[in-house]
């Protein structure tokens, strides 16, 4: 393939920004390996290996979550929180995760334990990043109690399990790409890989049950003009 010499690219690399923005895309938007994303390539007549793509979703993953975040409102003060456990070279670890009302991913954080000590770092960190909430909810878990009491005394805290279906159907993603994975090789992988994932996610992830075929469609549009601005952005 020819590749226009009008594409913008990054100083360091073979490949135009669009061609690296769009292996992201399809990486983490389409629940591809690296292996589907470097055939997917190939068809267009673009040569990459796959070890490219995997050090291009590394890399710029991140990257793309971060413009994400930058440009996402100010999340909703109404908080869900809860943890699922994931598999890491044979041994159980925590990912614990909080979404606003509205299903936007706020943080997400990987860790060895399931304790209280696990709770309040998370929920510290949550806190930290985007101040005190007014309503919380977690599951049944005792371990936060006493961090929400502690970390922002005034929230108001309910623990129902019912309540919490809304992160529960979060987690989905995750378990579809740890099959795809054949599990995490590592705590840092995961922590990368997920908190990338999970912002990528959530802008070509409208609540399509809650909207009309042309709102959808102008949702998903958006969407698109959204990473076309920020792929151009690699290169200023």
């Amino acid at each position: 393939m020819n590749i226009p010499t009008h594409m913008p690219r990054l100083k360091g690399f073979r490949y135009p920004c669009e061609i690296i923005g769009y292996a992201v895309w399809a990486y983490h938007r389409l629940a591809l390996s690296t292996a589907d994303v470097e055939d997917l390539l190939a068809a267009r007549g673009v040569i990459v290996s796959r070890e490219a793509t995997r050090l291009w979703a590394n890399r710029f993953g991140r990257y793309f979550a971060d413009c994400i975040r930058r440009d996402r409102p100010r999340p909703n003060d109404k908080w869900h929180l809860d943890e699922v456990v994931i598999t890491i070279r044979s041994k159980q670890h925590w990912l614990w995760r909080a979404i606003d009302a509205n299903g936007d991913a706020l943080v997400l954080i990987v860790q060895t334990r399931r304790n209280a000590k696990a709770a309040k770092r998370f929920f510290r960190r949550l806190v930290a990043k985007l101040g005190e909430p007014r309503v919380v909810i977690t599951d049944k878990l005792r371990s936060y109690l006493n961090p929400i009491k502690t970390v922002a005394p005034d929230a108001d805290h309910r623990v129902h399990k019912g309540l919490n279906n809304a992160i529960e159907v979060s987690h989905r993603p995750t378990r579809k790409r740890e099959t795809i994975f054949g599990r995490f090789k590592s705590h840092r992988q995961a922590q990368r890989f997920l908190s990338a994932h999970d912002q990528i996610n959530q802008i070509f992830r409208p609540h399509r049950y809650q909207l009309s075929a042309a709102s959808y469609r102008h949702a998903r549009s958006d969407a698109f003009s959204l990473w076309a601005n920020y792929t151009a952005e690699m290169a200023a």
